[in-house]
């Protein structure tokens, strides 16, 4: 019931989100469709799918067929019986049809399924991690903005800070001290600028990473759901649906079907068989025997291994050992999703509670800026306070823009660790989603032995593109700086609700 609020919670907000370019829902869709480490993983499944028809194929019957042509070059003693030399044409066909193979068979394909559905769940879970991937890198891309925004506002406030104080210390009003700590307050926003400008252009080529595409105007998220009131709630709502334990748990079970199979190594196997032969002397002599003739054969065989060298004790061991492994990899995986889990639900709230109190301190600050700049018009403040608290302030600004991108990060990484982050949870727009199950039917039963699938081609997009392809993006150089600045303005800085 509590997944089925989540995932109607998540629709809705995402089905809100403006319709415009480059919003959060568009840009999962872009990486849904293209992100290469998701498409590798579908290719990485449908390899899995085939280990189904592999385990299949050791149970159905073989044929095989053969033909060849002989001559005698040499005869002498007993062998020379004057008849033809040849050449002779021979042919024949061997069918055989496994009927017991004790239990080998049956347990391989058991294991192929297993780990199919394993397969399945791995995709479910690279699914999830590269959507939280792709959200951090849109929420970095927001933040690098608006970062770089305040501190190119901040540059035009601190100089002309700067030029009053010059102006000020013209007319002998401030001394040549108050000119110097703001000539240095001013050289160090703009070092800040630089450093906010540098590391705008990284999370825009990370986003181009991820998702594909150079950002755009990027809109403010959607909110996202309700989540769990308790720490608890949410780890009982990830053990019971996250695909990386569900994952572990599969890989477990098919582990258990494999020392089954190689136990049956040990069993008698009994096949069907059947043969046929054709034989043609093609010229010369044959002393009054037909010239061509055939022979067919039918018959059960059975082989019964008495002793191997100890070779199936050692392999039952093996897989005994792996499985044992893979047991032991479903408690690792669980203890990571419950650490996981916990750990994304105190992010959330702690930077939830990071937005109250920083968006406290920012009005405050504001308040303090303005208190200061009228107390020192009056001359009971000093410039230097003046550029305290603008710095104050600008501190405060981008730790509140840090802590929203922390807030809905850890929020939709909670929805990961549940579960709950998947292209069938959040309703994208973006044609038909990949059906894992509907490749593996095709494939499951195929018999013929020259059924290819098609040549592969790359589904993901390429990030090589062309300078009209990557013109979206322009710069000019800011008059304060001579470095290039982004013309697009950054989005403000939006608290998730």
């Amino acid at each position: 019931m509590i997944r089925h609020l989540a995932i109607a919670s998540l629709l809705a907000a995402f089905a809100a989100s403006t319709a415009s370019a480059d919003t959060l829902r568009e840009a999962l869709v872009s990486t849904y469709q293209a992100n290469p480490t998701l498409t590798g993983q579908r290719e990485s499944l449908k390899a899995t799918d085939a280990g189904v028809a592999i385990a299949r194929s050791a149970g159905r019957p073989t044929v095989t067929g053969t033909v060849g042509v002989t001559r005698d070059l040499t005869r002498s003693g007993r062998f020379d019986t004057g008849l033809s030399k040849g050449p002779f044409l021979v042919g024949g066909v061997d069918v055989n049809m496994p009927l017991f193979q004790g239990g080998t068979v049956k347990n391989d394909i058991k294991a192929a399924k297993s780990r199919v559905e394993a397969g399945r769940a791995n995709l479910r879970a690279v699914e999830g991690d590269v959507f939280v991937e792709a959200v951090s890198a849109y929420m970095d891309v927001i933040r690098a903005r608006a970062t770089s925004e305040l501190n190119a506002n901040n540059v035009k406030v601190l100089d002309t800070n700067l030029q009053a104080t010059r102006d000020r210390f013209e007319i002998g009003d401030v001394t040549r001290t108050d000119v110097a700590q703001s000539e240095a307050r001013l050289s160090l926003a703009r070092s800040r600028l630089i450093f906010a400008q540098g590391a705008q252009v990284t999370a825009e080529e990370n986003y181009r990473r991820v998702i594909g595409r150079n950002p755009g105007q990027l809109q403010p998220p959607p909110p996202l759901p309700p989540f769990p009131a308790t720490a608890d709630e949410a780890v009982r709502i990830a053990l019971s649906n996250n695909p990386d334990l569900i994952a572990a748990a599969k890989q477990a079970e098919a582990a258990g079907y494999d020392v089954n199979s190689v136990r049956g190594t040990r069993l008698p196997t009994v096949s069907a068989i059947a043969s046929g032969d054709f034989a043609s002397t093609t010229s010369g002599e044959t002393g009054g025997i037909d010239r061509s003739g055939t022979a067919t054969s039918i018959g059960i065989q059975s082989r019964i291994p008495l002793y191997q060298g100890g070779l199936p004790g050692a392999r039952i061991r093996q897989s005994q050992a792996l499985e044992g492994q893979a047991l032991e990899a479903r408690i690792a995986s669980e203890r990571t999703v419950v650490a996981n889990t916990r750990s994304a639900f105190a992010e959330y709230k702690s930077a939830l509670d990071g937005i109250q109190s920083n968006d406290v301190a920012v009005k405050a600050n504001e308040l303090a800026l303005e208190g200061v700049r009228a107390e020192n018009s009056v001359g009971n403040r000093t410039i230097l306070d003046i550029l305290n608290a603008e710095q104050e302030l600008l501190n405060s600004q981008v730790t509140l823009v840090t802590a929203q991108r922390d807030a809905y990060v850890a929020g939709f990484a909670l929805l990961a660790a549940m579960g709950h982050a998947e292209a069938r949870d959040l309703g994208l727009d973006g044609g038909a989603l990949y059906d894992p199950v509907a490749h593996f039917n095709s494939v499951q039963h195929r018999i013929s032995d020259w059924s290819d699938g098609p040549a592969p081609k790359p589904v993901g997009t390429s990030t090589v593109g062309t300078p009209a392809q990557n013109a979206n993006v322009t710069t000019k150089l800011d008059p304060l700086l001579t470095t290039p600045v982004d013309t697009d303005t950054p989005n403000p800085p939006v608290a998730p609700k």
